[in-house]
């Protein structure tokens, strides 16, 4: 009884913050969406299947790439762009199409100079944070066009990073594909979790028992409902792991201010635990 109660209630508070969006699933528009989803219980909910055949999978079948499904006359990948990168200029004056921009990418922990051009735009890619391929593998063959279309453009799947890495990801999943960055890595699999809970997805045994070893490593990692635009980054440097405790910042975990490699020497992604 006491497992079907607690069912219920992740269940519910899926409905809520997730609901808007689910295919077949409609959400109380009158319920207030103040619940909070911790990731691990959220990926209970998730049905754990094998994979459905990749025939007939084709890019087209996700709608026009980089569509404006919001209709702010700025295509998804420019509206992308504007969110995760700082620093930004435009090309004609026009606060629409990225010209230039600094990215702090978390799938690496590196800091990128985003420069529009034939030969340089390619150095900054949008990953789908799930796969496109793997979504049509997953669940997204039953979903409607303009469904596919609103996933393939949804922010919440959307994150700008280092070219190289997000071709070496290709389609993988959590099972066979993590950033590099291992601070990074509960956010991530997070957002994947909320992401085939909001489009009705679901999970390998292998990708949901590699997402819930990542989850047991930080609980109370908050199933997100969107990406909050990047922050300009403010220069702290220590010396050393003394100089930031007397601080009081340790310990530092990458991807935040003062963290670097050289403090971290195991390359766990923390600096100066102990």
């Amino acid at each position: 009884m006491r497992t079907r109660w607690a069912a219920a209630v992740v269940l519910s508070a899926v409905l809520a913050l997730f609901g808007a969006n689910l295919p077949a699933v409609a959400a109380d528009s009158t319920t207030e969406q103040t619940a909070t989803v911790h990731a691990a219980d959220l990926l209970e909910t998730l049905p754990v299947k094998g994979r459905a055949p990749k025939t007939g999978y084709e890019r087209s079948l996700f709608g026009p790439t980089w569509a404006d499904v919001d209709q702010n006359g700025c295509d998804t990948r420019n509206d992308i762009l504007n969110r995760d990168l700082t620093d930004i200029t435009y090309a004609n004056g026009v606060p629409c199409t990225v010209k230039t921009g600094v990215l702090a990418d978390p799938y690496t922990n590196t800091v990128l100079n985003f420069v529009r051009g034939t030969a340089t735009s390619s150095a900054v890619q949008i990953d789908h944070v799930v796969a496109l391929s793997d979504a049509w593998q997953k669940g997204a063959q039953q979903l409607t066009t303009e469904q596919r279309t609103e996933f393939a453009n949804d922010p919440l799947n959307l994150q700008a990073t280092d070219g190289p890495t997000n071709q070496q990801k290709g389609d993988g999943d959590a099972a066979t594909w993590l950033p590099p960055a291992k601070g990074f890595r509960c956010e991530y699999v997070a957002r994947q979790v909320s992401v085939k809970a909001r489009y009705n997805l679901w999970v390998t045994q292998a990708e949901h028992d590699a997402i819930a070893g990542i989850l047991a490593g930080c609980p109370g990692q908050v199933a997100p409902t969107a990406v909050q635009p990047a922050a300009a980054a403010t220069v702290v440097y220590y010396v050393n792991c003394a100089e930031a405790v007397a601080a009081g910042a340790a310990p530092l975990y990458a991807g935040t201010a003062g963290y670097r490699s050289g403090l971290d020497g195991d390359g766990d992604g923390v600096a100066c635990e102990g």
